[in-house]
């Protein structure tokens, strides 16, 4: 019986110990993984880089998701890769982000291709194009489509390489503070819309202007202008636009569906090793997809804010203005193509997918759409 005992005991004792063990183990294995951790954010980066945006610092969705960016690179990259984000104006202009990267002053920067249409114009067909194609058919024909190798092929001469960096998804028309019933009620119109989309405004008889962001409300408050397109609802409530517009029309015709970037200096970009390549692609797509999902997200619940809350009057622009506005677009690709040609090489893969994407749409999203009005 005493033998029995002391057996149990003993077996009792081995349990406590190992249990303790066990304890002491998993204790430790925690104190690891912290250390771990807390060396991946303090050790010294293999690649120490700076970032410069064409956003204020921070700014909703774009300068947030920029900000996440950096994060995530460290994050994937085990602390290798450390980039150090300024927005527009902390370090250099928001419209010289692109020469920036271009000259080696800063390895990445992040914009909107259409803002360097005087350097390279045929970059405004891998962002906005009037009456183009949306965000899904954008995506398709730049990843899978022939528009990634096109777009590294016309910043290549400026030593940059592309990436899809975001995207802000159909936007809407802009405010008005007259209705627009015919083509005749552009005509002496001032609005503050840049792009491809101002020349077509242009070509039907507007006066158009680029006015930064930061001007845009009081602008539009002062008669300045008659009206402005911004981005969606969410960032036109937080400018609080609608408060010096009457009329807020749709569709987006000037930009269906915009694709951002982020651009990075070739240099930089081959003097990481191939895991990290890797680990910078996988981030951009991550960037690209959070981007575009927040724009989604925060546009339909500040749509029906606008409508609801602040009782928006929203109007559809006629057909018979959208056919006119079309027409005028398409003139004005045809002449792009015709002077440089770089844009007459994408513009032609553009139109290519374009036409193709539109035929699967008619049997597919039109269809669906139709179904569920």
């Amino acid at each position: 019986m005493a033998k029995i005992q002391r057996r149990n005991f003993l077996q009792k004792a081995g349990l406590a110990v190992a249990g303790s063990s066990l304890a002491l183990g998993c204790s430790e294995q925690k104190e690891t993984a912290q250390e771990e951790n807390k060396n991946k954010t303090t050790r010294k980066a293999e690649f120490d880089w700076r970032m410069v945006t064409t956003w204020s610092p921070h700014f909703p969705v774009l300068g947030e998701g920029v900000d996440m960016f950096a994060k995530w690179l460290a994050e994937l990259s085990d602390g290798r890769i450390k980039v150090q984000v300024y927005g527009g104006g902390e370090l250099v202009p928001p419209l010289e982000a692109f020469e920036a990267v271009s000259l080696g002053a800063v390895e990445l920067a992040h914009g909107a291709p259409y803002y360097w249409a005087g350097k390279v114009p045929a970059s405004q067909f891998f962002a906005s194009v009037p009456f183009g194609m949306n965000a899904q058919q954008m995506q398709a024909w730049i990843l899978r489509g022939g528009g990634m190798e096109l777009w590294k092929e016309a910043y290549a001469p400026f030593n940059l390489i592309p990436f899809l960096g975001g995207c802000t998804g159909m936007q809407m028309g802009g405010w008005f503070n007259k209705e627009i019933n015919s083509v005749a009620d552009l005509k002496g119109l001032i609005m503050r819309i840049p792009g491809l989309g101002g020349k077509v405004m242009s070509k039907a008889g507007s006066s158009t202007v680029t006015v930064a962001g930061a001007e845009v409300y009081t602008n539009l408050e002062r008669g300045v202008i008659d009206a402005t397109e911004w981005i969606g609802p969410y960032h036109d409530y937080l400018l609080g636009l609608h408060k010096v517009a009457k009329y807020y029309y749709y569709p987006g015709w000037h930009e269906p569906g915009t694709p951002l970037e982020t651009i990075i200096s070739t240099k930089a970009y081959n003097s990481l090793p191939d895991d990290l390549k890797g680990v910078f692609e996988a981030a951009t797509h991550k960037l690209h997809n959070w981007i575009f999902a927040e724009f989604e997200v925060k546009n339909a619940i500040y749509l029906e804010k606008l409508l609801t809350e602040e009782k928006v009057i929203l109007k559809r622009f006629p057909k018979d203005v959208l056919d006119v506005l079309r027409r005028y677009a398409f003139e004005i690709y045809d002449q792009l193509a015709a002077t440089d040609p770089m844009s007459k090489k994408v513009y032609e893969s553009y139109q290519n997918y374009r036409k193709s994407a539109i035929k699967y749409s008619e049997v597919t999203e039109k269809v669906f759409y139709e179904a569920i009005q």
